[in-house]
């Protein structure tokens, strides 16, 4: 059976015209006023299980980020599984396609389409504070919270203490951490996917490497120790950067490896401000034939521009940390920015590709 659904989430947006390209890296404009133009695109997952067994049950992120800088226009699939439906996890909100195979079908597949639009993000941190929206007691306390991977005592809370000594406001802490995250990681090009985002591991060990899940997860636990709500946002680049740096960006249409983690820190006047110490050490491994320094003037000029500002060249897709998938015989996930397949065999390998074949593809829409 083959069938195409479509759920409306939202009024389409018309695609706004192409951000003016610079001549320099070096000048990477991460500005308010250029923050405000939309462009949308479309994401394609193809998902084919190689070995079912048994019952097979496929989870796909959908985008569940609507905010200032997103928007999610809305979510289609085709394929021939007996059951198809858009599900949310009850506590974050992520939002994923579920699908489901009877032991009978010997070739599953679906394909999932998702439409969204973004906008580049950027605070003006030298402006006067506009009013924004408050975060409630409960959400503070969500927002500051531990999780399995990402506890906020014993080493995560001495550690974060220090990075922020004589730090007197909110933003002098954040900053701080931030600053101590690039100083003090590096990006570790032999992890797997994005890491695993354990980092009391980390910091018992002392192996600051890694990549985005474990170094923007440092600076939310961090962030969360000293008492300064965060999060990570999980997601993938769908397009290449418009602001000169190749490692910024998805190379080609094919993004099924170009998942990346972000993170926000929640300042009071700012709200939920943009960060990205994990892409900075990108920058340094990964800009040049060969890796630099934290002194090359290609890092220092983005080094500063990651504090406060994310191009959005990346779809969000949610927050959720350690939580089960429904209707999974599966143990909990770190984290929700890969597909997810379980067989009566387990919990299929998404880092696998030799046992669970899939594509992601983006394109820009012009309509």
């Amino acid at each position: 059976m083959d069938r195409r659904a479509f759920l409306k989430t939202g009024a389409i947006l018309p695609a706004a015209a192409a951000l003016p390209k610079l001549a320099l890296a070096q000048q990477l404009p991460f500005n308010p006023r250029q923050a405000e133009k939309w462009r949308s695109f479309e994401v394609t997952t193809r998902v084919e299980i190689v070995f079912p067994q048994g019952a097979t049950r496929v989870w796909l992120p959908i985008p569940s980020v609507d905010s200032g800088y997103q928007k999610t226009l809305d979510n289609a699939w085709s394929g021939n599984a007996q059951t198809a439906k858009i599900v949310h996890d009850g506590t974050y909100g992520a939002g994923m396609l579920y699908a489901e195979w009877p032991t009978a079908e010997k070739n599953p597949v679906i394909e999932l389409y998702s439409r969204f639009a973004t906008r580049d993000r950027a605070v003006d941190f030298s402006a006067r504070p506009e009013s924004v929206e408050r975060l409630s007691p409960g959400q503070r306390a969500f927002y500051t919270g531990s999780t399995e991977h990402m506890p906020t005592d014993g080493i995560v809370k001495k550690t974060a203490q220090d990075v922020t000594q004589g730090a007197r406001s909110d933003y002098d802490k954040a900053k701080a951490i931030y600053e101590w995250i690039v100083e003090n990681t590096y990006r570790d090009p032999k992890t797997r996917g994005c890491g695993v985002g354990d980092i009391k591991t980390m910091l018992e060990t002392g192996n600051l490497g890694g990549k985005c899940a474990d170094l923007n997860a440092l600076y939310v636990g961090l962030a969360r120790a000293v008492g300064l709500p965060a999060r990570d946002v999980y997601g993938v680049r769908v397009a290449k950067s418009q602001f000169g740096y190749r490692s910024l960006g998805a190379g080609t249409a094919n993004i099924t490896r170009a998942q990346h983690c972000r993170a926000e820190v929640y300042l009071a006047g700012f709200g939920w401000v943009p960060v990205d110490p994990a892409d900075v050490r990108k920058v340094v491994l990964e800009e040049k034939a060969l890796p630099t320094t934290l002194s090359d003037p290609l890092v220092q000029a983005v080094r500063p521009k990651l504090f406060g500002a994310w191009e959005m060249n990346w779809l969000a897709f949610n927050t959720a940390n350690d939580f089960a998938l429904p209707n999974s015989k599966g143990g909990k996930l770190t984290f929700f920015m890969y597909p997810q397949a379980e067989t009566a065999a387990g919990r299929v390998d998404s880092l696998d590709p030799d046992n669970f074949k899939y594509t992601m593809t983006a394109k820009e829409l012009n309509t």
